[in-house]
């Protein structure tokens, strides 16, 4: 059973604040992605204390970085069901976690941050793998 919108509200906001899209439905996933070129970050919130203290601050962190995603979107685990599922879809060789972040470039998985990867470690340290990965697939021609 999902949390109550009150509650995640506040979560969704932390990322749609600053210019993350929010996708709700498996349709609006599929449109996301469909978009395949350039880079694009998908973002697999939550509610547990790993992305309250480390991956949603991590990721607005990263997202001031010059080089970032062109476009950048979260799907909210445990809320949006078809959103995640079909977002998961589409970095299924590896195991669903969350939270989680997935890179993109030109449609494809270039880069992932798994739930394991999140506990424990501070905001600017995630923000640091993330801005090294854009630096590394984000770079404007």
């Amino acid at each position: 059973m999902p949390y109550p919108e009150e509650l995640v509200a506040p979560m969704r906001a932390e990322l749609s604040s600053i210019g993350v899209e929010e996708l709700r439905t498996a349709s609006a996933v599929d449109k996301f992605m469909g978009q395949k070129a350039g880079t694009a970050m998908v973002v697999v919130n939550s509610v547990c204390g790993c992305a309250a203290g480390g991956a949603r601050p991590g990721i607005r962190l990263a997202l001031k970085a010059p080089n970032r995603p062109d476009r950048v979107a979260t799907v909210f685990a445990g809320q949006d069901l078809e959103a995640v599922a079909k977002a998961r879809g589409y970095f299924s060789d590896v195991p669903p976690s969350s939270p989680s972040i997935a890179l993109f470039k030109d449609g494809e998985l270039v880069h992932f941050v798994p739930r394991h990867m999140i506990e424990g470690r501070s905001p600017d340290m995630i923000a640091q793998e993330l801005v090294q990965a854009f630096q590394e697939h984000c770079v404007k021609a």
